[in-house]
């Protein structure tokens, strides 16, 4: 397993939705590679501290602007009308 193809499945190996020979290849890739290791470390402490964290509520507001930036950011689907 490469590197890409470790974070490509990162998130179904964390919440163990990978099958056996998948879950085998990310193991012996992580064992040998110490930046994916790295990364998972990071991402599944990031997650346990959104857990403790709890629910947010965003203002309206701010929500709004949030959605608007995003929705800037990305390009244009081919189909959807613009």
């Amino acid at each position: 397993m490469t590197c890409a193809e470790l974070i490509r499945y990162l998130s179904d190996y964390i919440d163990r939705n990978l099958d056996e020979a998948l879950t085998a290849e990310a193991e012996a890739h992580l064992a040998t590679c110490q930046n994916c290791h790295v990364v998972l470390n990071t991402t599944q402490k990031t997650i346990a501290l959104y857990k403790q964290s709890g629910r947010q509520v965003i203002p309206a507001e701010r929500r709004t602007a949030l959605f608007a930036r995003l929705q800037a950011a990305l390009p244009p689907r081919a189909d959807c009308e613009a």
